[in-house]
Parts: structure tokens; C-alpha cells; sequence
């Protein structure tokens, strides 16, 4: 969308959301000059028929209904162009670091092998309510992450980028819930760990901050995608991006819930393994760490570690609603139309017609 801006700081004067239709208003003295033309003219016998001396009130101002249909056409314009006021967007500016969160939702994700309580928990789960502290704050993570820049990237066969950076932790906590593994589309499983990577570096380079951070987690062995996860590993090294690598799970077998023909679900133990040699080499060629979570406290070193990084400046701009002003420009072309109307049918009517 484009937009031309008028005021002080932006948002906070008066802009178009499509100012390319201010063009229109140049048809308004086209539309006066059409209107203002003179009539028929009428062949006397004398011109001795039309002499007079001074012109009348009416001959001096019949150019008015041209006039104001000029006006309707440069207040159509003006109101097609979207008038608006951007009181809504603001410019934040805060301490912190910009940290990707890259997901691992494969099916194996849905592995019961995490416990809370006396009730078995998906591996996904966790982590949503893993990084939702993390987040927001609670418990062992104190007052979450408010000054942070966090993304979210997630990845089966295909990786995807769910959430920009953004200090907008609601919207992300809320796109955060709304994970889901691919079950019962074999299409789209798999475990493409480089493709999750890669997608975040990509959206980190791009960052003024000076700590960028990736918190990668996963259950599995690359086994999809393009990028060789340590050829992602190269790339955030350059742009001097850690990537802290998180092993969910146990290694060998773990329960996993199968449908049977009755309907039901069921566990069955399935063979489960991590690739923990590629997770520690990622995390050493671009200077973080590598962690196995078997439970949610195994993420609490991986907080205080980040929480040491130096923090520097981030900023973004927020966009929320608009008002449009469209209303009065319209209402004054409609009035100047009726008010032309009038005039030009009754005192200021021009014969012959």
C-alpha cells in the first residue's frame, strides 16, 4: 500500500491510503470548463435586439454551478484517495535482543513421553507451555521476555514462518496455541531442521540489534528439505547469530497414540531417536549451546544464558486501525452537486437550453 504522509511524526498527522487517485482532482477544471460553456447561440436580425448597458447580477455569476461541479470532482477524489488519520500506529523503542523461535511440529511430536502429574503429555505440548513462560514470564522464567524482539518459524517437510518478530507477545503466544502436527497427511511430515533454520536466519540477518538469537528445538533427525542444517548453521554464523539447540525426548522408545479400528486411541511404544551429534555441532559452529529437555526444567539453563547476552536498542512499528475521513468529502460533493442542480435548473438556467 502506499502512502503519502503530512504532519510531524508519522502516524500522528494526516495521510491517503491511495494517493495516486489525488490524480482525479485534475479532471475538475475539465469538468468546469465542459459545464461553464456557452449555449446554443441564436441568430438576431440586428444586434440592436441584445444591447444593454450594464450586465445583471445573474450574467455575472452563472459560472457557479460549473463551479461547483468542478468542487464535487476534486472532493470525490480527495475521498477515493482515502483520507485517514494513523492515531493508531505508534513507533516502539526498547532494550532488548531479537530471538527466533524455530518449532518442530513433525508427527513425532505427538510422542507421550513427557509427564505432568499422572497424566502423559505431548512433546508439543510441552514446549508450547515451555515457550509460553518463556514468553510471558512465571514460575522459573521471572517476568518472561517484554523487552525482546521474538519470531516464530516452525517446520515438518516444509518450513514455515508463522510470526515476524514483533514485541507483540499476545498475538504471538496466540499464533503460538494454534500449532498442530500434520497427522493424517503424510505430505507434509517429515523433519526438515535446516529449513527451519535457514528461514530464521533469514529473518534475523536483517536486525540492527546486536545479540540475535535462535532457540531451536526438535525431536528427530533431519530427513527433509533443501538446506543441510549444518550449511544453516555456516549462514548464522556469518551473520553473527547463536543458535541454541534443544533436544526434546528421550532417545529409543517412547509412547505414541495410535487410533484403532474401534475408534479408540491407544499408546504404543515406537522407536524414537534424536540426532544430538548434528544439534551440538549447530550450536558450536555458531556459538551457543546444545541442550536435551526431557522435562521443562532442562530449558531454564538455556534462559539464564540468554538473559547474560548484551541487550541493545530495538524498535517496531506497531499498526493497529485507522479512522477514514472519507465521509465529509463525500457529503460535500453530493451537496455541491444538488446545490449545482438546483441553480442551474431554476435562477441560474441558461437559455436556450
Amino acid at each position: 500500500m502506499t502512502e503519502l504522509f503530512f504532519g510531524g511524526m508519522r502516524g500522528s498527522g494526516f495521510e491517503f491510503s491511495d494517493p495516486i487517485l489525488l490524480l482525479l482532482a485534475l479532471l475538475a477544471p475539465v469538468v468546469f470548463l465542459r459545464a461553464n460553456r456557452l449555449p446554443a447561440t441564436v441568430t438576431y436580425s440586428s444586434l440592436r435586439l441584445v444591447e444593454t448597458k450594464t450586465r445583471s447580477i445573474r450574467a455575472r455569476v452563472v459560472w457557479i454551478p460549473a463551479a461547483l461541479l468542478a468542487l464535487a470532482t476534486a472532493a470525490l477524489a480527495v475521498a477515493l484517495a482515502g483520507p485517514r488519520t494513523g492515531d493508531a500506529v505508534s513507533e516502539v523503542h526498547r532494550e532488548g535482543i531479537a530471538i527466533a523461535m524455530v518449532v518442530d511440529r513433525s508427527t513425532s511430536m505427538e510422542a507421550r513421553d513427557f509427564v505432568r502429574g499422572d497424566t502423559s503429555t505431548s512433546r508439543l505440548d510441552v514446549v508450547k507451555t515451555i515457550f509460553r513462560d518463556f514468553v510471558e514470564g512465571g514460575g522459573a522464567f521471572g517476568e518472561g521476555r517484554p523487552d525482546d524482539l521474538i519470531g516464530l518459524v516452525t517446520f515438518a517437510r516444509y518450513a514455515d514462518g508463522l510470526c515476524p518478530l514483533t514485541l507483540d507477545h499476545g498475538n504471538l503466544i496466540a499464533i503460538l496455541d494454534e500449532i498442530e502436527t500434520p497427522v493424517g497427511d503424510p505430505s507434509e511430515d517429515g523433519t526438515a531442521v535446516g529449513e527451519g533454520l535457514g528461514l530464521a536466519v533469514e529473518r534475523l540477518r536483517r536486525q540492527e540489534t546486536a545479540s540475535k538469537i535462535v532457540i531451536l528445538l526438535t525431536d528427530g533427525v533431519n530427513n527433509a528439505g533443501d538446506i543441510e542444517p549444518l550449511q544453516a548453521a555456516e549462514l548464522a554464523a556469518q551473520h553473527g547469530i547463536k543458535v541454541y539447540t534443544v533436544g526434546a525426548g528421550y532417545t529409543g522408545f517412547a509412547p505414541y497414540p495410535v487410533r484403532r479400528p474401534d475408534g479408540r486411541i491407544s499408546l504404543q511404544r515406537v522407536a524414537v531417536e534424536i540426532d544430538e551429534v548434528m544439534l551440538a555441532q549447530i550450536a558450536q559452529r555458531t556459538g551457543g549451546r546444545y541442550f536435551h529437555a526431557t522435562n521443562e526444567d532442562a530449558l531454564r539453563e538455556v534462559i539464564e544464558e540468554i538473559g547474560r547476552l548484551e541487550r541493545s536498542e530495538v524498535s517496531e512499528i506497531r499498526y493497529l486501525e485507522y479512522e477514514y475521513h472519507f465521509a465529509p468529502f463525500v457529503g460535500l460533493a453530493l451537496s455541491a452537486i444538488g446545490l449545482a442542480s438546483l441553480l442551474a435548473a431554476t435562477w441560474l438556467r441558461r437559455l436556450p437550453a
